[in-house]
């Protein structure tokens, strides 16, 4: 509205000075050629008839071509600003009438969350909030991010996120975190902002860059959180390795009982048969939790359905069970070599993969657009030539860590081309693309997204917790009250949420082996397993 109010001052200022300016000329012209003499205030009341279109009969007709021309362009002046005005000053108004107010503050809330501001990531932050009936208030800087997200039913005030008022306004007091997730040097100043306004709120703050942490906590930031390194070394853990006897990504829920996401590899004795004809159960122990076919989650898995290559068993059991399993899963061909990686993308997330690959002396050949020091290769993975000087052929597992979604699944589609029995790995931004990555042949695919928003939720739920950040699927401890006197048979948990409970924690023991028969008591505490969507509609149901 602020631009709104200067349009108009400026209109009116111009509007001024050109009456003024044709009364003058008018008020000459018809001394200097007509020979009448008259007063200024005449001539005044005659340019402003005629740029309003009421007339100036009174003077009519005018007998010199001087005069008739500065008529003519009087008229012509008149209604290029009448026309000026309705697009700069009428239509604006109207517009401004009948939009959508944003509110600029908040009342009511209390051990809320301030998120500054709205990013692609925020919306799986917001998805963990609302699993745990946590309150958020959004602080939009821009008016028509701020009208889009409003008119979503998004909880969002139109202010700075930087600024003393905007943090106010957001009753910052009363929250228990603000989160910061903008860039580096922005994030910066709501820390340091949100210290002025309340000394006791949770700060947490997301770095791009690493070495710029120390910069967040000298700021005064209580928790900084770095995704892009998690995601890197999470990718890596999915290589597949001669040589290891545990699985490294496993989430421990008790010191026997973990829980992992086992891929099925290319030409795996698991390939191409079903879960009923494999007898993992009987063969390895595990339990098997759910399923990724095709990057869709089903749980419980249909028995009946083929294992392929891409498919990705969520399973619990003892360490030695799922080190059971995961050599089942490895190819029959490949077992006892170490593999070869070819790894695209040397940013944050490819440098932390290649730091863990070095770790595990697992011998890799690094891509990249950009010529530099780690990269063996210079060029394009989107382009076939590149892949091929790289040996593509010859290369186990290809892991794209390029920041691109849409590079990303252009470069799964040539890989796939080029070599169909190669693994192919990937991280995507957006969490929307991960079924894309999918569809386009990727093995296995983690968003950065998805990464970020546990992460913060874990930072911020310190009363829960977020047990699996780096996963594709969520896992979580949690009550559930409306499960007390429940057997888990009756609750039939996995047909109305699409999660497994994976075990009880009573009294200071977890129980692992839940029948269908076993009941659920005051106090217990539940590990549960499943997509975010199925983890929130848990929350919903239960707790």
């Amino acid at each position: 509205m602020n631009q709104w109010y200067r349009r108009t001052l400026y209109y009116l200022v111009t509007l001024f000075v050109v009456i003024i300016a044709y009364a003058g000329a008018y008020d000459y012209g018809m001394t200097a050629f007509e020979g009448r003499s008259q007063n200024f205030l005449h001539s005044l009341q005659i340019v402003v008839e005629t740029f309003t279109t009421t007339g100036f009969g009174s003077d009519a007709p005018w007998s010199s071509w001087q005069m008739n021309v500065l008529v003519i362009v009087m008229d012509l002046t008149g209604v290029f600003l009448i026309f000026l005005a309705l697009p700069v000053l009428v239509f604006p108004l109207f517009e401004e009438a009948l939009s959508t107010t944003v509110p600029t503050s908040v009342t009511g809330y209390e051990d809320h969350v301030v998120i500054c501001s709205y990013t692609a990531r925020a919306d799986a932050l917001i998805d963990e909030l609302d699993s745990w009936d946590v309150e958020h208030v959004l602080i939009e800087p821009d008016r028509d991010t701020a009208t889009d997200l409003y008119e979503n039913d998004y909880d969002v005030i139109h202010e700075d996120p930087t600024s003393v008022s905007g943090l106010e306004n957001a009753d910052l007091g009363s929250a228990r975190a603000v989160v910061a997730d903008l860039s580096d040097e922005v994030d910066t100043s709501i820390v340091l902002t949100a210290q002025e306004v309340s000394e006791d709120v949770r700060i947490v703050s997301v770095v791009e860059e690493p070495s710029h942490r120390r910069y967040h906590e000298l700021a005064g930031a209580d928790v900084v959180l770095s995704p892009r390194p998690l995601l890197g070394a999470s990718l890596a853990s999915k290589v597949t390795t001669s040589f290891r006897t545990d699985v490294s990504d496993a989430v421990d829920i008790s010191s026997d009982l973990q829980i992992a996401e086992i891929p099925i590899r290319s030409n795996s004795p698991l390939e191409g048969t079903t879960l009923l004809d494999s007898d993992l159960r009987e063969e390895t122990g595990v339990n098997v939790i759910g399923a990724w076919m095709q990057g869709t989650f089903e749980s419980p898995p249909d028995p009946t359905a083929t294992l392929r290559r891409g498919s990705v068993l969520l399973v619990a059991g003892r360490p030695d069970q799922l080190a059971a399993l995961r050599d089942l899963t490895l190819s029959e061909i490949r077992r006892y070599d170490g593999g070869h990686v070819l790894l695209a993308g040397h940013g944050e997330v490819g440098k932390r993969v290649a730091e863990r690959l070095d770790d595990e002396e697992i011998p890799y050949t690094v891509v990249d657009i950009v010529d530099k020091e780690g990269v063996d290769v210079v060029g394009d993975v989107t382009d076939p030539a590149t892949l091929e000087a790289a040996e593509v052929h010859g290369i186990r597992t290809v892991l794209l860590a390029i920041p691109d979604d849409t590079a990303a699944e252009f470069a799964t589609l040539v890989v796939r081309d080029l070599s169909p029995e190669t693994e192919i790995i990937a991280r995507t931004e957006e969490a929307e693309s991960v079924q894309k990555m999918y569809r386009a042949g990727a093995d296995y695919v983690l968003s950065l997204e998805t990464v970020t928003g546990r992460m913060i939720a874990s930072a911020i739920l310190e009363d829960e917790e977020v047990m699996s950040v780096d996963t594709q699927v969520d896992v979580v401890r949690t009550t559930a009250p409306e499960l007390v006197g429940q057997s888990v048979g009756s609750a039939d948990v996995r047909a109305r949420t699409g999660c497994t409970i994976v075990a009880v924690e009573r009294d200071g023991e977890t129980h692992t082996d839940l029948d269908v028969n076993f009941r659920i008591r005051e106090g217990d505490e539940l590990v549960i397993a499943g997509t975010d969507e199925g983890t929130n509609r848990f929350m919903d149901a239960f707790r």
